[in-house]
């Protein structure tokens, strides 16, 4: 059974539409394109890809210099990818910040952090700005655990967080934990200010509008094909610019000599139907923090603004070859482990219909770190690889990639962003496949025993699969 919105084929799977990009646009609508690229045409800077890193760059481009000629060159349409299928997740994390204090040292590392725990403010205040109303509630960010070696896990992840200068994170026992959510067999939780639940579809939709309101020329339904210096090729024409950006994330291994540069690895979500109050009373939830915890395949989760949970994780984690889905679709398994996870926290909710499932890649760098980059000596620059925390770092990205054009052309100096340790950090590319396959399919294997050992045991060790599977992983 299938049916179709905007010539997006939806699946159904135990009642539950599967696909359709997101619930995030079967919620808000599919948008009507813009107009692709109608030939050969030149920029001050070019753009390729119209999400989250895309769009902000472009908007702190023109903020900042609006003589520029910006053009943002989309395959599809503004957050076709993981900028409309995400959880929702505005908060404070970045990938690498561990790997950066080794590298630069601590006090670099620290920098890191506290330009993440601005960010959330910063995308708070520019949608107010705006006008982009994107449901966002700064509920802050908590996570759970649910087992001895959660816990254990959980405890040390708090302390690593505040010795990140992070002083305003709170620590909860399981009577705490419960009377602001009540996850069965949760014995504690870690809280932190530094977040918000939105809707990512509608902060991805206004700000693109607020970019094309500056004068930004978005051309969606334009496949960038290769991109080389002061070239971004298209099968409708080239545009030539001094700076080409990539802020393609997850779908980088698509352009040409890419394919090892980011992994796009696979996440999966469900939403279910809109909870009545009398399970809303029995869940809780009255802050609507964003939800996580503490497991090594690890869930998140939000509590939307119509009343609904929805909850993600890994289901297939990566598709051989680095190939992308089109449409969302996800494995039926992938939905029941999805429900299964959702009962487990929630019993009560047990005869809750899920109402739609999805799936969506997030770029892995080989290290798992985050970087941004400007080459100097081409004018190509890039930045991803958040591993699931792109919401907050795309714009950190957006910001920091404005500094670093400006810097170079002369339009300003350095800045306290050009010198974050992430910038110009050089990552090595993933092996050939299967290698590929076969190190992430077996790394989130291992991952998965390792939680369903731990669920099963009272120790308040962590699992030594987990401990193999990072080290494969190149985490650390």
């Amino acid at each position: 059974m299938s049916s179709s919105v905007n010539g997006v084929v939806n699946g159904v799977v135990n009642g539950a539409v599967n696909g359709g990009i997101s619930f995030w646009y079967a919620d808000d609508g599919i948008p009507a394109r813009r107009e692709p690229l109608s030939g050969d045409a030149s920029a001050d800077v070019v753009i390729v890809g119209g999400g989250y890193t895309g769009l902000w760059t472009a908007y702190y481009l023109k903020k900042a210099a609006p003589f520029l000629r910006v053009t943002v060159l989309e395959q599809k349409f503004c957050g076709y990818g993981a900028s409309g299928r995400n959880g929702g997740w505005l908060y404070n994390g970045i990938a690498g910040r561990d790997r950066y204090a080794k590298l630069h040292g601590r006090d670099a590392a620290v920098r890191l952090q506290k330009a993440m725990n601005d960010t959330v403010g910063e995308v708070v205040a520019v949608a107010e700005a705006e006008g982009i109303e994107a449901d966002i509630h700064r509920g802050g960010v908590l996570e759970v655990a649910c087992t001895p070696a959660q816990l254990a896990r959980l405890k040390a992840f708090h302390e690593h967080e505040v010795s990140y200068g992070e002083t305003d994170r709170e620590l909860y026992g399981a009577r705490e934990t419960g009377e602001r959510i009540r996850v069965a067999d949760a014995v504690g939780s870690t809280w932190t200010p530094h977040g918000a639940r939105l809707h990512p579809v509608k902060l991805v939709k206004g700000l693109a509008a607020a970019v094309e309101a500056l004068g930004v020329v978005i051309c969606e339904s334009t496949p960038v094909t290769e991109i080389r210096p002061k070239h971004a090729v298209t099968p409708y024409g080239t545009v030539r610019a001094p700076y080409v950006l990539r802020c393609t994330e997850g779908f980088t291994a698509s352009l040409k000599g890419q394919r090892r540069t980011w992994l796009p690895m696979n996440s999966s979500m469900i939403a279910t139907e809109p909870l009545t109050n009398s399970q809303w009373e029995s869940v809780g939830w009255g802050g609507l923090e964003t939800l996580g915890d503490m497991a090594h395949a690890y869930m998140y989760a939000q509590r939307t603004a119509d009343g609904r949970i929805a909850l993600g994780g890994r289901g297939v984690p990566y598709r051989f070859g680095s190939r992308t889905d089109n449409d969302g679709r996800t494995q039926a398994a992938t939905v029941e482990a999805l429900r299964e996870i959702l009962v487990r926290f929630f019993p009560s909710l047990a005869g809750v219909r899920v109402a739609h499932a999805w799936s969506g890649v997030l770029g892995v760098p080989r290290d798992w770190c985050a970087t941004v980059t400007l080459d100097r000596s081409t004018g190509l620059g890039w930045a991803g690889g958040y591993v699931g925390s792109g919401v907050a770092t795309a714009n950190l990205a957006g910001r920091t990639l404005r500094d670093l054009v400006q810097r170079d052309s002369g339009q300003a100096g350095a800045t306290d962003l050009t010198g974050l340790p992430w910038v110009d950090h050089e990552v090595r590319k993933w092996e050939p496949e299967p290698l590929r396959w076969l190190g992430v399919q077996g790394m989130y294997a291992t991952y998965r025993a390792a939680d369903r050992r731990e669920l099963s045991g009272h120790g308040v060790e962590s699992s030594r699969l987990a401990r193999w599977a990072d080290w494969v992983a190149g985490r650390g």
